[in-house]
């Protein structure tokens, strides 16, 4: 008998805080705010974002601006943040780092700094009822000037810790085509300084060459997605030996047409390669699938046994920021999850009744 992966034990380090927002919320807000949203965003979820000859980036930047314009008060960000935590406590996650840029909130709720507290507020308040302890990632955008990366960079520093509702990390997120990874190396020095994670974006739209060059730019901790680093064996190997985190995403990889079925996702080449990997959901609003399917494609599709899953979970927690506290308490669940697949384990969890998600093909 195979474990139930809602049941097992894990941290969550890669979800954007629009990107977390549950469809059905995104529809309320968009009606009680006035709001209309593209077709393609309403006639059918999960959207499709692949077309041929070209990935989905743009329509999907598309859909997510929209869904973005959607979030206009505190009651708003407050929700989003509430409902991330309750999804990733229904599928295990003991800790989340949320990654949120609140610049875009910011002239609803008066400035940055507001913005910023109120999501740092509501993580620590969803942490205490749901048991979901939930941090926050300050995320700078390559598409604005490396200036405003370095205000965010400030403006993260000042609220840095280690535990729930405080800031634990600064990333660097949207096209990676996009701007010059060197001019944010100010920003990321900055951010260091601090005692923050650095987890910027990279190896997903772009290949081998732009992960070493981040690597080389921002001495990144984790990166975000980072798949593309199995093109050249070297800068795979030295993702390896800095001890970086692979935050990798299969269903958003697949929903942007980065590979052409799941099967394609190099999950198993990264894993031997001794990489460290932690699962993340992306953005579940726009790609369709949550964190639970994470593992269940790495099941299912990539062939990983309750052994592999665990090596996986276990990834997650050494790759995150929690406290020691935390990251002993989950290690042994995870433990003790392994017990459930041996036939001498544990009763089910009842969460992880639901039917098993059928692979992205």
């Amino acid at each position: 008998m195979s474990a139930p992966v809602h049941a097992l034990p894990k941290a969550h380090l890669h979800l954007h805080f629009t990107g977390s927002m549950r469809y059905t919320t995104l529809l309320e807000l968009a009606d009680g705010h006035g709001m209309r949203l593209p077709r393609f965003l309403t006639d059918a979820w999960p959207p499709d974002l692949r077309e041929a000859d070209e990935r989905g980036w743009f329509r999907f930047q598309r859909m997510y601006d929209a869904a973005r314009a959607c979030v206009r008060s505190e009651a708003d960000m407050r929700r989003i943040v509430a409902e991330a935590a309750e999804g990733d406590a229904d599928e295990g996650s003991g800790w989340l780092e949320l990654q949120v840029d609140p610049t875009s909130y910011a002239p609803h709720v008066g400035g940055l700094t507001p913005a910023l507290e109120i999501v740092l507020d509501e993580a620590k308040a969803a942490s205490a009822r749901t048991g979901t302890q939930v941090a926050v990632v300050v995320a700078a955008s390559r598409i604005r000037h490396p200036l405003d990366a370095r205000t965010l960079a400030r403006l993260a520093a000042s609220y840095a810790g280690d535990g729930p509702g405080e800031v634990v990390g600064f990333g660097l997120s949207n096209d990676e085509r996009r701007g010059v990874t060197d001019d944010f190396a100010p920003a990321f020095a900055i951010a260091a300084r601090a005692g923050l994670a650095l987890v910027p974006h990279g190896g997903e739209l772009l290949g081998a060459d732009a992960v070493a060059d981040t690597i080389a730019a921002l001495h990144p901790d984790r990166l975000g997605h980072g798949v593309r680093s199995i093109e050249d064996p070297a800068v795979l190997r030295q993702v390896v030996d800095h001890d970086i985190t692979l935050e990798v995403c299969p269903g958003s990889n697949v929903a942007l047409g980065v590979y052409a079925r799941q099967g394609d996702v190099p999950l198993r080449g990264l894993v031997d390669a001794g990489a460290r990997v932690a699962l993340g959901a992306d953005d579940p609003l726009l790609f369709g699938s949550r964190l639970a399917d994470q593992y269940e494609y790495a099941r299912a599709v990539h062939g990983f046994d309750d052994a592999g899953l665990a090596h996986l979970a276990r990834g997650s927690i050494d790759g995150s920021r929690a406290p020691e506290s935390t990251k002993a308490r989950l290690r042994r669940g995870v433990d003790d999850w392994l017990a459930l697949g041996d036939g001498t384990g544990s009763p089910r969890d009842e969460r992880a009744g639901a039917d098993p998600v059928d692979p992205i093909a």
